[in-house]
């Protein structure tokens, strides 16, 4: 049994959607676990995307720099793309590498529980038809509450609904190859501003993520 106590909303992050953020290139897949991870260690979001810049000769005589001027140390300019439907239920993220699904609780699961409603199973099929498209076989799928109730059920929580969706993933794909990162964060990275239900309701969420086709 899971106790639940009542706390006062209190701020966290708003949110902030930017056009294009410079990233350096790296990758963040590694072993995977079909269940949600106990202790989960890094933040979603942050890592970087990218993929490496092309080499440049600062010595080729066709880039035509001024006498004495050398180039700038290299960096990659990762664009991010998001559309969010009118509702509000749905958001998709596109960067260079990864392709990213945001859904709110509310259209997947009832209040306070992590049984998939009606709506679920099209939406997450919906994202599953995305992941083929990609050919993408790393996928994460993490979990995430607002800030009301206590912290420790808020964990509990979004790792079950985490957990939820990466079942019906699994049967939609229905394929041995693809690997799950599964974990539930509760109410750490939040989105938007606690202090507002509008803000409390996107930081209900389950995102699911995952490499695009590279070009």
């Amino acid at each position: 049994m899971i106790r639940t106590y009542s706390r006062k909303a209190t701020p966290r992050l708003a949110l902030v959607l930017t056009a294009a953020s410079v990233m350096v290139a790296t990758n963040l897949y590694g072993a995977v676990s079909a269940h949600a991870d106990e202790s989960p260690t890094v933040p979603p979001g942050t890592e970087a995307s990218a993929p490496a810049p092309v080499k440049v000769d600062p010595n080729d005589p066709d880039l035509k720099l001024p006498e004495g001027a050398t180039l700038a140390a290299a960096k990659v300019l990762d664009i991010k793309q998001v559309v969010e439907d009118q509702s509000g239920d749905e958001r998709r993220e596109d960067t260079n590498a990864d392709v990213k699904f945001a859904l709110q609780a509310e259209v997947l699961f009832g209040k306070d529980s992590a049984k998939l409603g009606a709506q679920a199973k099209a939406r997450i099929s919906a994202i599953a038809e995305e992941i083929k498209t990609q050919n993408a076989t790393k996928i994460r799928v993490f979990g995430f509450t607002d800030n009301l109730g206590s912290s420790a059920h808020g964990d509990v929580l979004s790792k079950q609904r985490a957990n939820a969706v990466q079942e019906v993933l699994d049967q939609e794909l229905n394929d041995s190859n693809v690997t799950y990162e599964v974990r539930g964060y509760g109410e750490q990275y939040p989105i938007a501003d606690n202090s507002t239900e509008a803000g409390r309701k996107k930081n209900r969420r389950v995102e699911v993520s995952f490499p695009r086709t590279e070009s």
